[in-house]
């Protein structure tokens, strides 16, 4: 693998399996971490359109000079434009200054709308607004809800997932069916890095523990979206393919699961 290796989609669209989170990365700083990271070697962005950021995404992929089409950019229908999922999509390509998106997520499995807001994403990304589509923060019921009722199966489930929230059921059901599994806040939101155990496994590698992280969930397969305004952490977070962890270390990384969440649960979701 390489900073260029890319994830073949069901639908055969290719993602970049490593990427650039910026939520709650706004103003100058989102703009200034996307020219980073894209003058990094970055081609995928991801950000949505709750995060308050898709015209600084916009104007630092203009700035790069990259062609458009070089760069995967990933946006998000949030929880209050379910009920005009058409006009949420328009306004974020306005925003972004793009025909089109790569990829378009449902942010949340909102209940009572879900299934029809996908209807509405599936006529989108036919009429070509999206290469593209898929959902976000979904367990493995509400997929299943989700394919009992729609044409086209997710592309992409993008949820929490580190070495301490290692969702391995779902990423095995993702796998069966064929759903590209993408991991936000694959650094634990930066809440274990001081973690002895991962310390420990870094020194080992001549790594950062975020290296290790990073490296860990592409191991499983997984696309990965870290997010950062530091510049250095930036290009320290690209610079993971140049080593391996091995069988036994991967196994010892997969113990150090807890079911810790820091960002949104929709276990209970209904």
């Amino acid at each position: 693998m390489n900073i260029n290796s890319k994830a073949k989609l069901n639908n055969g669209v290719e993602m970049p399996f490593l990427g650039l989170g910026v939520w709650q990365v706004i103003g100058t700083n989102a703009q200034d971490s996307v020219e980073c990271a894209v003058r990094s070697g970055y081609r995928h962005i991801d950000t949505a359109a709750i995060y308050g950021n898709e015209r600084e995404v916009s104007r630092a992929i203009k700035k790069s000079g990259v062609p458009r089409n070089e760069i995967f950019i990933t946006t998000k229908l949030w929880n209050d434009d379910h009920d005009d999922v058409e006009k949420a999509l328009e306004l974020s390509l306005a925003n972004l200054a793009t025909d089109y998106v790569d990829l378009y997520l449902m942010h949340w499995p909102v209940e009572g709308k879900r299934i029809h807001s996908w209807k509405i994403m599936e006529k989108l990304y036919k009429k070509g607004k999206c290469r593209a589509i898929g959902v976000s923060n979904f367990t493995i019921r509400h997929l299943e809800e989700l394919l009992k009722n729609s044409e086209i199966v997710p592309a992409v489930n993008q949820v929490e997932f580190n070495p301490y929230l290692y969702q391995k059921e779902l990423l095995e059901y993702c796998r069966k069916k064929k759903i590209q599994l993408e991991a936000y806040s694959p650094l634990a939101q930066g809440k274990r890095l001081e973690d002895p155990k991962l310390i420990e496994m870094a020194h080992k590698y001549m790594r950062s523990p975020a290296q290790i992280m990073i490296r860990w969930a592409l191991r499983h397969g997984l696309v990965v979206i870290p997010r950062s305004k530091n510049k250095d952490r930036i290009i320290e977070n690209s610079q993971v393919f140049d080593f391996s962890i091995t069988e036994d270390d991967m196994e010892r990384l997969n113990a150090f699961n807890k079911n810790y969440r820091f960002c949104w649960d929709p276990t209970d979701i209904p």
